[in-house]
């Protein structure tokens, strides 16, 4: 008579959820899942449904390594249960481990299918996705390195263990290196405000800087993109040209306060082009837009105002190989210009491929600082991994 069963329902759960995720209680609210057993949930829910293909889209892009590890293995249970699998992803690892075939699209259109993949190899795919060789993608270019523009000294905080020291100059690329846990972010959020130092100073084109706010940083020219765009970055139901135009709108409105329309579409269509936003139109809410095109108007944004170090978290995570290129490529056209540009990257042959020097983090500390010609995976690892005395603490 139209009323629900629940007993019926929780054990119709259990039976989706066993040998898939037997840790999770159908009664749980999936907000208190981690995004692990969110991505667990909803394959259970399409096996519930009887479902002979199931399509992943990025799956892994927020997990950790233990539920990729676990996803992956489901996947390949799914595979061999005779289930059609349709995986989408830009980590080229992924795809050579699970993937019997794969299938190129670029710029909304196909490329070309390899149906062999013990016969592909790494550069061939990307070579296929950007048109040209992987050595081009990070587009690197020589360039006089000019006087300092960000002056770091003795800075502590939260998420820094010792004074941490460096410079940044004009026209220069600088690469954070660091893994999970070195300090990397949280000194990010030091240098943009976000959060107070609590000893050492900053200067910036030789003056004191005091940063009590982000609004302080974006007023003295120090900008951020940060790691997570989605939840710090873009403002979502919000169009491309308002996601542009918000943090300078308030420096190119009438009388301080009425929006100049002229202006804000001018400006939004300035950007989307110069930056190569792949949009509909302006006015296209930003959630629509992919994970690259999102970042670039992003950049955009703090393109439309006075800039002088720019601090980028992480800039291609989640993004594919294509969009990657072009970030490369606005990163050195800004430094062309003279911004001082600091990049936080966990991966290695991004840092190695764009930086002009590369400082390493480890556990809140500054480990060292590698030049770009002697910059290689494993100096760059010695300094990443935390020393160990001979009693097995860490040090």
């Amino acid at each position: 008579f139209g009323l629900i069963n629940r007993a019926t329902l929780r054990q119709q759960a259990l039976n989706c959820l066993k040998g898939l995720a037997d840790e999770i209680d159908p009664q749980t609210k999936v907000g208190r899942l981690s995004l692990g057993q969110r991505q667990l949930v909803e394959i259970a829910k399409a096996l519930s449904r009887g479902a002979h293909v199931i399509a992943f889209d990025e799956p892994t892009s927020s997990l950790s390594a233990r539920e990729i590890e676990r996803l992956m293995a489901i996947i390949g249970r799914l595979r061999d249960e005779g289930k059609v699998v349709l995986y989408v992803s830009h980590r080229m690892e992924e795809v050579f481990r699970i993937c019997d075939a794969v299938t190129v699209f670029k710029d909304g259109r196909y490329v070309r299918t390899f149906d062999d993949m013990s016969q592909l190899t790494h550069d061939q795919l990307v070579t296929c996705m950007v048109g040209r060789d992987i050595q081009d993608i990070y587009d690197y270019r020589h360039r006089p390195r000019g006087a300092v523009a960000l002056k770091v000294d003795g800075l502590l905080g939260p998420g820094l263990r010792e004074p941490v020291s460096f410079e940044a100059h004009k026209g220069e690329i600088l690469g954070l290196f660091g893994l999970v846990g070195a300090g990397r972010t949280e000194l990010f959020r030091l240098l943009s405000g976000l959060q107070r130092n609590t000893a050492g100073r900053l200067e910036l084109r030789g003056h004191e800087l005091k940063l009590r706010s982000p609004r302080d940083a974006i007023a003295a020219g120090i900008l951020l993109c940060p790691e997570d765009r989605k939840k710090e970055g873009i403002i979502p139901l919000a169009s491309v040209a308002e996601n542009i135009n918000i943090s300078a709108r308030g420096a190119n409105s009438g009388l301080g306060c009425l929006l100049r329309g002229m202006w804000e579409k001018g400006n939004a269509d300035k950007q989307i082009k110069a930056l190569k936003v792949k949009t509909p139109h302006a006015d296209q809410p930003i959630k629509f837009l992919s994970g690259g095109n999102q970042q670039k108007a992003i950049l955009g944004r703090w393109l439309s105002m006075p800039m002088k170090v720019l601090l980028l978290d992480e800039p291609t995570r989640g993004i594919d190989i294509g969009a990657k290129a072009e970030i490369y490529q606005i990163i050195h056209n800004l430094a062309a210009d003279g911004i001082a540009v600091i990049v936080v990257s966990s991966d290695l042959m991004e840092v190695m491929g764009i930086s002009d020097r590369i400082l390493v983090l480890c556990e809140g500390a500054l480990r060292g600082e590698v030049s770009r010609d002697q910059a290689n995976e494993s100096n760059l690892l010695q300094l990443a991994l935390p020393r160990h005395r001979a009693d097995g603490v860490a040090n």
